[in-house]
């Protein structure tokens, strides 16, 4: 297995393994989910075929979702092999991590076993790290109590290359991802017919009480009854051991609130958006710690007897782990990998965010006077109600002297650095002045890295004195001396201001801001710029 770090992934990458490990939430049934991973692998994984052998009853592996190749799927799809052969493939496979990699120089004695597989023959490989057509990768998929629940079999890379090492970390995720969506899916089958089942039998629940009771005490997942158009509506009348356990407080405490107690401030009004029959809604929800957990609500309306008070039935279902990693998956995608801060393509978001194409001569009233109570509703075509705040450089007519200012860094003397003492402590220096930089700002403003040695800080509502005062104190703050791997290094910075402005574009802001920062650079000296 290539052992060498791939330094760069594509932003583009990130983002449709983020889109298919969130379209494994979507799959409503067992089937769908196994297809579901099974395209997934395909998609954004950068294989072009794929299956998803899933643990039957009675032990064995059923091919039940093929991607990539209509043949093969015919071919597949429906077959099964043993348990003692699949036991014996990812006994003998090579350890990549959570995978089982088994190259075409010993995959020759499976060559018979009864596992359904599509490989053919082909000549040997002309590089070390070029994908045989015998060559299998497996990517087991186990239940939290370590119970195998199904492989995913990935093969012909589309790069004609064995997966480098982030490829088998994300492919090592994503199946870690795919084992919760199955956990998942085995739940909701049982949760939807439970629920279908009291469906049918609400004219005889009260005869079927004890067996509810069951039901709902003894859920692997946190079930709950609310009261339902009562003088206290949404109050928890019952609520199950899991619910308890899940939110770490008992019984008769969960019985003083209602959801809209425990609900996060943030998720207030997701909550109130979701219906009371048949809604659901991703959410967060408070344990007596103070902490807050991820949750699935889903909720019935259901009657207590026949022409009986009617009472809300609420599923919680624990996604935490999966929230985790679509955030983790989010935060790499958006932020640079050596520093934390954001990358080039969030910034130019929310540079994007805040600035529209109207030109500062079509604001209508937007440009009015401070305090104006109609000031930044005018737009153009005589639209009269656009919210969006315009904005303009704090020198622009009718501008109350504040705006959001674009303070473009570039390092001095960083280059020496690299040169004298490597690239480890170049990018230690990096690590640090990022710090320097967050630290020196408020808590609204932005850092962001674009690349190399060059930063961009936005703070907003300053006015041109304020900024040049800003630049003045991070320069000041990142000139110190940096004690860097026992060296004493030190690094000089120069700060480029300009201003967003609606009616620019984020390219040309940027631009400004860095032609300003060259003629600062330009302006002084070389020996104050020299690093050491």
């Amino acid at each position: 297995m290539e052992t060498e770090t791939e330094p760069y992934v594509r932003l583009a990458s990130l983002r449709e393994l983020h889109q298919v490990v969130a379209q494994l939430a979507t799959a409503r049934s067992m089937a769908d989910t196994l297809q579901t991973i099974a395209d997934g692998a395909v998609t954004a994984l950068g294989f072009e075929l794929a299956s998803v052998n899933v643990v039957r009853p009675d032990g064995d592996l059923l091919v039940a979702a093929v991607a990539g190749d209509e043949r093969a799927e015919a071919a597949l799809a429906g077959r099964t092999g043993s348990r003692g052969s699949w036991e014996r493939r990812l006994a003998m496979g090579e350890r990549w991590g959570g995978l089982r990699f088994i190259p075409y120089t010993e995959g020759w004695v499976l060559d018979h076993d009864d596992v359904p597989q599509w490989h053919t023959t082909g000549p040997a490989p002309r590089y070390p790290d070029e994908w045989h057509p015998m060559d299998r990768l497996f990517a087991p998929m186990y239940a939290s109590d370590g119970e195998l629940l199904a492989v995913l079999e990935v093969d012909r890379p589309r790069n004609g290359r064995r997966p480098g090492a982030w490829g088998c970390e994300a492919l090592e995720l994503y199946a870690s991802q795919a084992a919760i969506a199955i956990s998942n899916a085995r739940l909701r089958g049982n949760m939807q017919r439970a629920l279908v089942r009291l469906e049918r039998e609400q004219q005889a629940l009260r005869a079927s009480e004890e067996s509810f009771r069951q039901a709902f005490e003894y859920a692997p997942s946190g079930m709950a009854i609310a009261e339902v158009g009562s003088d206290n509506p949404g109050r928890l009348i019952r609520v199950n051991d899991a619910l308890c356990r899940l939110l770490d407080r008992p019984a008769t405490v969960l019985r003083r609130y209602s959801f809209a107690d425990l609900v996060h401030p943030e998720d207030t009004g997701v909550l109130l958006r979701t219906s009371a029959e048949g809604g659901r809604a991703e959410l967060r929800l408070a344990r007596r710690n103070g902490t807050y957990v991820w949750v699935n609500l889903r909720n019935s309306v259901v009657a207590d007897a026949a022409d009986g008070p009617q009472v809300q039935l609420t599923h919680v279902e624990d996604i935490e782990e999966r929230k985790r990693h679509e955030l983790a998956l989010a935060h790499r995608a958006s932020h640079d990998s050596l520093t934390g801060l954001p990358n080039s393509a969030e910034l130019r978001a929310r540079l994007a965010d805040r600035v529209c194409e109207t030109p500062p001569e079509r604001f209508g009233k937007a440009a009015g006077r401070p305090g104006d109570p109609f000031r930044g509703l005018g737009t153009p075509q005589g639209r009269p109600y656009d919210h969006h705040e315009h904005v303009v450089p704090p020198d622009a007519p009718g501008a109350d002297g504040k705006g959001l200012a674009v303070l473009f860094c570039d390092l001095d003397g960083f280059k020496s650095i690299n040169d004298r003492f490597g690239h480890v402590c170049g990018d230690a220096v990096l690590v640090e002045v990022a710090r320097r930089l967050e630290e020196g700002v408020r808590d609204n403003d932005t850092v962001a890295r674009l690349g190399g040695d060059e930063f961009v800080v936005l703070a907003d509502g300053l006015g041109a004195a304020d900024a040049s005062d800003l630049a003045v104190r991070l320069r000041n703050a990142i000139i110190p001396q940096m004690r860097i791997e026992g060296r004493v290094v030190r690094v000089g910075a120069s700060f480029g201001i300009g201003w967003a402005a609606c009616g620019t574009s984020v390219d040309d802001i940027l631009k400004s801001a860095d032609q300003r920062m060259y003629i600062e650079k330009r302006s002084r000296s070389a020996g104050r710029r020299r690093a050491g």
